[in-house]
């Protein structure tokens, strides 16, 4: 429980620093590790690409059509925002990073109209066929 506290208050102190997301982006992001280390079966250290893959997938399964909506209400618009919100929490000691980790590791992976703006038309796909 002291735990959760402080990676609240961390993140409260970040979001006072850097306004450009809400706090519930950076929850996301730890959730979605979580998920995506499961996923991948790897209890450690993700890549920025393998953790942008994991995000996508884990968003579309929490949120559905209603992700681009909900990422875009965190102040995330492109792949590039989830690598500023793990640097954000690296700089806190929530995440740690390689020597070989950087920012451009999550530059442009996916465009998010791409990954996100279709999920409702790929549903109302797959239930008409």
């Amino acid at each position: 429980m002291e735990e959760k506290k402080d990676f609240y208050k961390l993140v409260e102190e970040i979001c006072i620093k850097d306004r450009r997301y809400k706090a519930d982006a950076y929850e996301f992001v730890m959730q979605a590790l979580h998920f995506t280390q499961g996923k991948l079966k790897k209890k450690a250290h993700l890549s920025g690409k393998e953790l942008l893959l994991g995000i996508k997938d884990f968003a579309i399964e929490q949120y559905g059509p209603m992700s681009k909506t909900v990422l875009e209400h965190w102040g995330l618009t492109k792949t590039e925002d989830f690598g500023n919100i793990v640097f954000n929490m690296v700089g806190r000691k929530i995440l740690s990073k390689t020597e070989e980790d950087s920012i451009a590791d999550f530059k442009e992976v996916y465009a998010f109209q791409e990954a996100f703006g279709n999920v409702l038309r790929d549903v109302v796909i797959k239930e008409k066929i």
